[in-house]
Formats: C-alpha cells, structure tokens, sequence
C-alpha cells in the first residue's frame, strides 16, 4: 500500500483529507504542521508528502525543502488556499512539485495523487 504523509494545520480538512485518501486505498499518516512531521520522514519511508503551504512554525515550503534534502526522490504536492503566498514562493518550491489551489473537488485530489503516484 502506498503511503502518504499529510501535513494539515487545519483539523477539519485534515481529517477530511486522510479519510478521502485512504477511501482511495492510500495509507495516509497526518500531522499538524512541518515540524511534528520531520520525525515520520526520518524513521518511516513515504511514497508522497502531501502539505498546507501556510502553516504556524515551519510552513510547507521549508518542509518540502527538508523531506527532499533527506529524501531525494520524494514527491511532494501542495495544497494550499492562499494563491498569492504560493505565486510568491513559487521559485522555492522543489522543482518537481505539484500545487493544487483550494478549494478542490476530491475526485482532483485523488487524480492528482494518483498521476504523481503514477510517473
């Protein structure tokens, strides 16, 4: 089964996330913002880090900054609500990065984790 690390500071979509995702056959592992999840990249192998860009303490660019320095080979996919904060940080984000704009549909949140997934 493939895993999904997910990194959400809002609880609700969160959790809405994961339920979704693993309804789609995925193991998802959740945290609430960048640094509770560099202990899971650390120790456990994930197939994709899943991330909110704006988040309290480490935001999601600089944790997809991390889990790539440790994990070359990692995808990562942004999801954030914010398009003018990931305009701007565009040229930071890992070369290889897929963004996804709130709000979405789910079935484009699965397609998008599949096609990434997929490659």
């Amino acid at each position: 089964m493939l895993r999904i690390l997910l990194a959400e500071d809002d609880e609700t979509m969160r959790m809405f996330l994961s339920r979704s995702l693993e309804k789609a056959g995925y193991d998802v592992v959740t945290v609430s913002h960048g640094a509770e999840a560099i202990p899971y990249l650390t120790n456990e192998k994930f197939d994709l880090l899943l991330t909110d860009i704006v988040m309290p303490g480490m935001d999601g660019i600089e944790l997809a900054r991390r889990a790539t320095a440790m994990h070359e080979e990692l995808p990562v996919m942004f999801i954030t609500g914010f398009a003018a904060v990931a305009m701007d940080r565009t040229k930071e984000r890992p070369k290889s990065s897929k963004l996804l704009q709130k709000p979405f549909h789910l079935r484009d949140l699965v397609d998008e984790v599949e096609g990434i997934l997929a490659a």
